[in-house]
């Protein structure tokens, strides 16, 4: 079986990381969050490597979390512990690597806050962002109601948790959600620059992820 999720080294010290799930728009399930916990804490010990890439395979970076496998475990305790024990954002949030999020179609929900835990995030044009979970009777949960206010203005996020209405990347480049929108042709050109502009500027943008981490360490 493919795994969901691929991990490429380049020799210039760059990890791709791909969610590769593209028949679901590449929504998150529990094997895609447990291959990116584990490609994530690899990364710590890849001598040479600075910076991870984050990537989505097919039309959508991201539909978000995979919503047919709420409820199904065991427990909410082993749910709980299995959250704490893989806990993506807070590895993400405490690497040592500087981290860049590619976007493109849909970044939805987790989809968002996955990005929103990297250091830059670029999209292409026409992506569409979201944090639609006030339409299924919750909020999000991967700490974007604590990490969105902090990247935009307060009220920005606010409209956008508790509407759940999308934005394009217009909205998203003027409240600075995004740093660059590039076009469809000139994708690895991008990914070029926000490297480059991660390596430059790796101390400020550490410090910056820094000081997103304490508010969603420990979550639930």
């Amino acid at each position: 079986m493919a795994e969901h999720v691929r991990l490429d080294v380049s020799d210039a010290g760059v990890a791709t990381i791909t969610l590769a799930r593209p028949e679901r728009l590449n929504a998150i399930n529990m094997e895609m969050r447990d291959l990116l916990w584990a490609y994530i804490e690899a990364c710590r010990d890849l001598p040479g490597v600075d910076v991870i890439v984050f990537e989505g395979e097919g039309r959508a970076f991201s539909a978000g979390a995979d919503i047919s496998e709420f409820g199904t475990a065991p427990s909410i305790m082993q749910s709980r512990r299995a959250r704490h024990e893989r806990d993506v954002w807070g590895a993400m949030l405490s690497h040592r690597c500087l981290m860049v999020a590619v976007m493109h179609g849909y970044c939805y929900g987790a989809g968002l806050e996955l990005p929103l835990c990297c250091d830059i995030r670029i999209a292409e044009t026409g992506t569409r962002f979201a944090l639609p979970e006030v339409s299924l009777g919750y909020i999000p949960s991967a700490g974007a109601t604590q990490t969105l206010p902090r990247r935009i203005p307060a009220g920005v996020a606010a409209q956008m948790i508790l509407s759940g209405e999308p934005i394009g990347t217009d909205e998203a480049l003027r409240w600075r959600l995004v740093d660059e929108v590039f076009e469809p042709g000139s994708r690895q050109a991008a990914i070029e620059r926000a490297t480059a502009a991660a390596r430059r500027d790796g101390r400020a943008l550490r410090d910056e992820r820094l000081r997103l981490a304490s508010p969603v360490a420990g979550m639930p």
